[in-house]
């Protein structure tokens, strides 16, 4: 019963929803009452989070408009068959990642780079929609500012137009704060189709969805489009893959933690995907999982898949006899369902906190805001340069390791010999620690680090690397140890290790670097270098009550 409930709540948002967001695609209304009822079954059999409302949903439905924009009309068929092609180009790729088990490639999106992306998106889904609830839709802004002097004409039935727009999105925002579990998007729907029949809503100029063919979608092999169109498409398919399931997953971990369950991210991706194949497959566009139809489906107590069997008999009931219903409703109010809950996709507040955070990671949001507003309609040239960023500044971050001089902290413990004002170990004792991979971007930092303090300082004749830190090392970071020890020994010095880890351990030992250096020149910790190394120094440095470890 708890399922039927809940499936029958979210199947009466999804009609109205999947109309708006088939609109905001650029596709004819009714696939988008196709991409809500095979795709949905799917993806919640082959999928791994049971609750996930699988269907169309704005940001996917913008990257499907924003992809196709300079290739073909909206809603015209060259248009439908580059959007089902779309569909199923992007779920292959999702399939392919879960099926090799890769799903852990999703994270090259990083959280700065969907946060940058979406609040851009969502700024051009709320400007983008803006006409439709005025009813100024074709009228260029010259045309809006001399119609608004009085030096141009409005289209017949802006003001009726205008009225409904505004008193659905306010309507829309009233039950969200007050009523957030009721389905107020259904009521105002029923509400502006009763209206717009009762007055003419059409025949005084306002704009309605029209005559949409009943009966359900056709199966069939998406139509022939050119060798050129296919390779335009691939590179929008892959980042509509990757953008769209970092938003499943965001729903997935939700769900996730409020029922206590766990979900694996590669069999979400095969859902996911095959999903979008049977969107695609439906003459429809790419879907993905919503987050808001999930969250009415838990709390309105679903409590297993079967609330998806409920939600999809609505959207079949709606396609084979509620079409000449719809047929009034007002494209006025379909855009405010589309701005509405697209204003809880903004958060520009978020620039500020990962300022505060990382200054690396705020410059990556904001470009990533920056690129893909300035790149419309080709968003996924923000997400591509955000990535592109994001993975510079990881390489940046990991070449400028931190490498310093420790000495004997009072509690016993290494600690910056120049943050806490620390004496040397000892006179002719430098000891080292880095904090990163000793690898091809890290090597030859280190070995640099330390030729200069044994150039500034003669007396040095020991080195020890507190290797701690170092979690891995390759070939490079191999021959820059070896170089270091090469280059003390030049000097009359010698090179010392501690608390080399396993996996470091194996390979130096491969490399032949651990005979070189010498066993009797490497410690287990650093607490028995220290013991070691200032137990057999003629320099110590008085250290009073210090006490080592």
């Amino acid at each position: 019963m708890r399922d039927a409930w809940a499936g029958l709540s979210v199947g009466l948002v999804l009609i109205p929803q999947a109309i708006a967001y088939a609109t905001l695609a650029g596709m004819p209304p009714q696939t988008g009452l196709y991409a809500a009822l095979l795709p949905a079954i799917v993806g919640a059999l082959w999928g791994s989070s049971q609750l996930l409302a699988v269907g169309p949903v704005a940001l996917t439905s913008l990257l499907v408009f924003g992809s196709l924009s300079s290739m073909a009309t909206p809603a015209s068929p060259q248009w439908v068959a580059l959007a089902v092609w779309l569909a199923l180009y992007s779920g292959l790729f999702q399939l392919l990642l879960g099926a090799c088990r890769l799903g852990r490639v999703a994270d090259l999106v990083s959280q700065p780079v969907v946060h940058g992306f979406i609040n851009a998106a969502a700024l051009i889904i709320i400007f983008s929609q803006l006409p439709d609830l005025f009813g100024v839709r074709g009228m260029s802004s010259s045309e809006i500012v001399m119609a608004a002097i009085g030096k141009g004409e409005f289209p017949a039935g802006i003001l009726a137009s205008a009225g409904f727009g505004i008193a659905a999105a306010f309507l829309l925002v009233l039950f969200r704060r007050l009523l957030p579990r009721f389905p107020g998007i259904l009521f105002i729907s029923g509400l502006a189709i009763f209206a717009s029949w009762w007055i003419g809503y059409e025949h005084v100029g306002g704009k309605v969805v029209g005559y949409l063919p009943s009966g359900l979608p056709a199966l069939a092999l998406p139509p022939a489009i050119t060798l050129e169109q296919h390779q335009a498409l691939w590179p929008a398919a892959f980042i509509l893959a990757l953008i769209s399931f970092t938003e499943a997953m965001s729903s997935c971990r939700t769900l996730a933690r409020r029922q206590q369950t766990p979900w694996d991210e590669n069999q979400e991706l095969i859902g996911q995907g095959l999903a979008k194949i049977a969107s695609g497959l439906s003459g429809a566009f790419p879907v993905s999982g919503s987050f808001s139809r999930s969250a009415l489906n838990l709390y309105a107590g679903a409590a297993s898949a079967w609330s998806t069997l409920f939600s999809t008999a609505c959207v079949l009931v709606s396609l084979l006899f509620l079409l000449d219903v719809i047929y009034f409703l007002p494209r006025s109010v379909l855009a405010a369902m589309i701005i509405v809950p697209t204003f809880s996709l903004l958060d520009l507040n978020v620039f500020k906190r990962l300022f505060a955070i990382s200054r690396d990671d705020a410059i990556v949001a904001i470009m990533t805001f920056a690129v893909t507003l300035l790149s419309m309609p080709y968003l996924y040239w923000g997400v591509f340069a955000g990535i592109g960023l994001a993975m510079a500044s990881f390489l940046y971050r990991r070449s400028h390791p931190r490498i310093i001089e420790v000495g004997l902290h009072q509690d016993g413990t290494l600690r910056d010999r120049q943050r806490f004002g620390l004496s040397p170990l000892a006179e002719d004792l430098l000891a080292v620690r880095m904090d990163s991979a000793l690898n091809f971007l890290t090597g030859n930092l280190l070995e640099r680090f330390v030729s200069s303090r044994c150039t500034f300082d003669s007396d040095i004749k020991r080195v020890l690397l507190c290797a701690s830190g170092v979690n891995d090392i390759d070939a490079t970071g191999v021959e820059a140890l070896d170089a270091l020890r090469t280059t003390l020994e030049g000097r009359g010095a010698k090179l010392y290790l501690s608390a080399v880890k396993k996996q470091v351990w194996d390979v130096l030992e491969s490399a032949g670097l651990i005979k070189a250096i010498g066993p009797e020149c490497i410690f287990s910790t650093d607490r028995e270098a220290l013991v070691e190394l200032r137990a057999n120094s003629s320099g110590l440095k008085p250290s009073g009550s210090e006490k080592v470890f």
